[in-house]
């Protein structure tokens, strides 16, 4: 208590005196950086998982082929979820009364009260105005999708028969929540009440019926329900989430959230980088003083215990106050995105005060305990001698230790192990560079230094007098802009990749069930309409029956499901389709084995998409067998592919060699883009061509570019917050290294240095620091950029030196005025006062 008490005054006359203010500062700034950045991105994620569900109708769905269990509704009723239930099936929809009567297979969605939890229907009314829809069909009454209308020649008003009833088609559905899960169900789609179901008489024993219970409430709730639901399943049911839904919203998703976790990453590095040289210059502000306690008797163990609680005592303020600041930051933050993402935030959970806690503390102990403990070891004749610093080989293996905790923490918050990973080597090696080439300049100045003249000697000369010092600005300064110039390449190259993939010009049409004989033409009719000349693939559907000449089965891959994740066991169970390839579009890339190319092979061969693969555990030269309509197909793999689903263009999990599936039952798929203006386009085709199907998908693409929108909006606001803080951290380093440049300031201001005298050898100093850190900086962040960009975000890559230019040049700026901004007291003020603060 007594060794407190004494740490807590020392604490009390250090803020007094502004020993330990930059410290305050720098601490303050660095867990505000990490916490605000935490909060933002935690709100944000919340509001994005929040906003996509509306793609499910709501937060989680359970599917089944039976009517949902009692458990399962048990545990929806226990986490105090909102809850809704739907039933699908497909029957005959008919048009019209008597011989007249149009007909056509369709998909039938009878929803109950509630339905969508999340998002809404889209729908045309009798007055053909388009507006959310407030509810589900009105008993008596169907809604009935605008393609299907289409297709059925249906119009508002008109009877649909429906098994063994009658409904009134009150409205026309131009958008519903879940369309985007899965647009390859070609059939017109009818939505009435559940209530109605049962008039229809289509529910009877042997009926192939898909049930729905779909909940949503908070996001704790939500994931208890998940946790408790997954066990729970029966034969034929499947849990989904968002994590379901199409591979170009998910993506999306996906790098929101990797993003958030790199912005994340840059506070803390920042957050080490300023508390590192504030430590520093606290230290040694603090030899002098250790030294006359070690003349007055004071114990290694008494001084080590007093300094090291001032440096817990001031974590914990400076941690409160900078989670404080944080929580009022991101509250504004949040009234401010609302009406640009148009949704409601939600409020964020509590883990981002723990972590800017622990990361406060975590990195004031690594880099702020090593010098502090080297104080215990201060040797009495200091007194007398500054020259003489002391060491401590314990202080050491403690910042060690520190690394090591700034390492685990900068895993934990990438979320990610490959960023980490690659963070974590980027950051050594600039380190790494940046203190050799300091090095190196170190010793060039050296040399040259007696040739030079004026301002400049001075200033450059200041470079290499103090080794130490300048080799730590360069290191933490240029690691700092790394960190920045990392985020803004990412950020650039993820923003212009979502804009490039939702072209206006992306198709928006797919055209299935192409005959052999049909597809010459159909492309001559799609020429004629003023539209680009399409590919058409050929689609063989097949039936996996063995691997490696191993019967296969869904039960195969049933140990999958524990954790509900049963996608394998899906794929060998189901029907998919084959393709034929010659050459591979710009949306596959071969990342294993070799393509066939141009070049027919003289046996059968297959390529397929990794994800796929791995989940069957395929791997290069098995040999797989499929069924197709009776006949066995059997081939090697010879390639595995990454895809680009995100092109909106026609993709397959398994494409064969040229010629390979000749004399297989096809038909054939491609996509257009076609322009509003070209509303005939669908019903001409269908016209000409009757058997053809053809897939609208503009709501699809509409919930993918109001998602990316949206994400984008996110990834923006975080950006410019986390430079905006870097900046500031940034600063709060820079100025933790002048004391030394302001006694000598005052010495030159004693001895008759001009204030321009002072000012340019000033700038030439700063200047060159800059100038060494934002090219390395520049540099290492290009060169991260790349590996992040492709390994951790999938994003194609290309070296942007231009940027990289323009960061170095803004590096050596933001050096040159933070460091001149620092040391402007030694111009302002007598230089008697500098000079007693500083040796006092």
């Amino acid at each position: 208590m007594k060794i407190a008490a004494m740490a807590w005054r020392q604490l009390r006359r250090d803020l007094k005196a502004g020993d330990v203010r930059i410290l305050l500062a720098a601490l303050v700034l660095a867990v505000l950086a990490v916490t605000a950045v935490g909060f933002v991105t935690d709100r944000a994620e919340r509001a994005l998982a929040i906003e996509a569900n509306r793609l499910l109708g709501g937060d989680a769905v359970v599917r089944g082929d039976a009517p949902i269990g009692a458990a399962l509704e048990q545990a929806a009723r226990a986490t105090g979820l909102r809850r809704a239930d739907t039933v699908e099936l497909n029957t005959m929809i008919s048009v019209g009364e008597g011989g007249s009567a149009r007909l056509k297979l369709g998909d039938l969605r009878a929803l109950g009260d509630g339905f969508p939890l999340r998002g809404a229907f889209r729908i045309v009314g009798s007055d053909g105005i388009e507006h959310d829809a407030t509810g589900v069909p009105a008993p008596g009454s169907a809604w009935l999708s605008r393609a299907g209308a289409d297709t059925l020649g249906a119009r508002i008003g008109d009877t649909l028969g429906i098994g063994e009833s009658r409904f009134t088609l009150a409205a026309l559905v131009v958008a519903e929540p879940d369309a985007a899960l899965d647009y390859f169900n070609i059939a017109p789609k009818v939505f009435v009440n559940l209530g109605d179901l049962a008039t229809t008489g289509l529910v009877q024993e042997g009926s192939r019926i898909r049930y729905r219970l779909v909940v949503a409430g908070e996001p704790g709730a939500v994931e208890k329900f998940v946790a408790t639901a997954k066990p729970a399943l029966a034969r034929g049911q499947r849990l989904e989430t968002v994590a379901d839904a199409r591979p170009e919203i998910r993506s999306a998703l996906d790098r929101a959230g990797r993003f958030l976790g790199l912005a994340a990453l840059v506070s803390v590095v920042l957050a080490a980088v300023a508390v590192a040289m504030a430590a520093r210059q606290h230290s040694e502000r603090h030899l002098s003083g250790t030294a006359v306690m070690r003349c007055l008797g004071a114990s290694q163990t008494t001084l080590a215990g007093i300094h090291i609680g001032e440096l817990l005592m001031l974590g914990l303020i400076a941690s409160t106050v900078g989670v404080g600041l944080a929580l009022a930051l991101q509250w504004g933050i949040g009234l401010w995105l609302e009406p640009m993402l148009d949704m409601a935030i939600p409020s964020a959970g509590w883990m981002p005060a723990l972590q800017g806690y622990g990361v406060g503390l975590v990195v004031l102990l690594a880099f702020g305990a090593p010098p502090v403990l080297a104080l215990r070891r201060v040797p009495a004749l200091r007194v007398l001698r500054r020259d003489l610093d002391p060491t401590e080989p314990s202080a050491w293996l403690v910042m060690a230790a520190g690394l090591a905790g700034l390492g685990a923490l900068l895993w934990w918050k990438a979320g990610s192990a490959a960023l980490g990973s690659a963070m974590l080597v980027g950051i050594l090696a600039t380190l790494a560079v940046l203190s050799a080439l300091a090095w190196g300049l170190i010793v060039l100045l050296r040399a040259v230094r007696s040739r030079l003249r004026g301002s400049l000697r001075y200033g450059l000369a200041n470079v290499s007098r103090r080794p130490v010092t300048s080799i730590a600005q360069v290191a933490s300064l240029g690691l700092g802009l790394m960190a920045l110039l990392l985020l803004t390449f990412v950020r650039t190259d993820l923003l212009d990749r979502w804009q490039l993939q939702l072209a206006a010009d992306a198709p928006n049409r797919f055209i299935i069930n192409v005959q052999d004989d049909q597809v010459d033409p159909v492309r001559a009719f799609i020429a004629d309409q003023g539209i680009a000349a399409p590919t058409l693939y050929p689609m063989i559907r097949a039936r996996l029956v063995a691997h490696n000449g191993q019967p296969v089965t869904g039960k195969d891959f049933a140990e999958e499901t524990d954790d509900g994740d049963n996608r394998a066991q899906r794929r060998a169970d189901r029907e998919f389709n084959l393709s034929m390839a010659a050459t591979l579009g710009d949306d596959n890339r071969v990342v294993a084995g070799t393509f066939w190319g141009a070049e027919v092979p003289a046996s059968p061969q297959i390529s397929v998409e990794r994800g796929y693969a791995e989940s069957l555990n395929w791997k290069i030269g098995d040999n797989v067998t499929f069924d197709i309509a009776g006949q066995m197909f059997s081939a090697t793999i010879t390639s595995l592919r990454e895809v680009d689903w995100e092109s909106f263009r026609p993709n397959f999990f398994v494409v064969a060699s040229p010629g390979s599936l000749d004399g297989f039952p096809a038909s054939h798929i491609t996509a257009v883009s076609v322009q509003p203006e070209n509303s005939r386009f669908t019903a001409e085709l269908v016209g000409r061509f009757p058997n053809l199907s053809v897939i609208d998908i503009d709501a699809v693409l509409a919930q993918v570019r109001g998602t990316a929108d949206q994400v984008s909006v996110v990834v923006s606001v975080v950006f410019w917050f986390s430079l905006a803080t870097g900046v500031l951290v940034l600063m709060a380093a820079v100025s933790a290294s002048q004391d030394e440049r302001l006694l000598e300031g005052g010495v030159m201001r004693v001895l008759g240095g001009s204030r321009r005298q002072l000012r340019l050898a000033q700038a030439s100093e700063f200047a060159t620091i800059g100038l060494l850190s934002g090219a390395v900086a520049a540099i290492a962040a290009s060169v991260l950029a790349g590996v992040v960009a492709t390994r951790v975000f999938d994003l194609p890559w290309q070296a942007n030196w231009g940027m990289a230019a323009a960061g170095a040049l803004l590096g050596m700026l933001a050096a040159l005025a933070a460091g001149m901004y620092a040391t402007r007291k030694v111009l302002d003020a007598p230089p008697s006062v500098t000079l007693r603060e500083l040796q006092g």
